[in-house]
């Protein structure tokens, strides 16, 4: 049931994620689940780091939410720069 939750707030928070970040993002079910996971990683561990959260303790919501935004706007950034230096 774990896993099952964890792909199923993934997927909730990668929507809110893209919904929250301007701009268009093509991304599938799939990326949108790995998304809303890695920004609940991401959130966690910012989280942990200012004491918001236990060390054992997952991330919440709106912590993952914040960390999936944070990274859109770092693949964004990944991307422009990218297609800025092969003209």
């Amino acid at each position: 049931m774990g896993i099952l939750w964890m792909i199923i707030i993934g997927f909730l928070a990668g929507l809110v994620a893209r919904f929250l970040k301007p701009g268009k993002d093509d991304m599938g079910f799939i990326m949108t689940t790995l998304l809303g996971i890695a920004g609940a990683f991401i959130g966690g561990m910012v989280g942990r780091a200012f004491g918001i959260y236990e060390p054992t303790e997952a991330a919440g919501f709106i912590a993952a939410v914040i960390g999936a935004v944070a990274l859109l706007f770092i693949v964004q950034m990944v991307r422009g720069r990218r297609l800025t230096h092969h003209h």
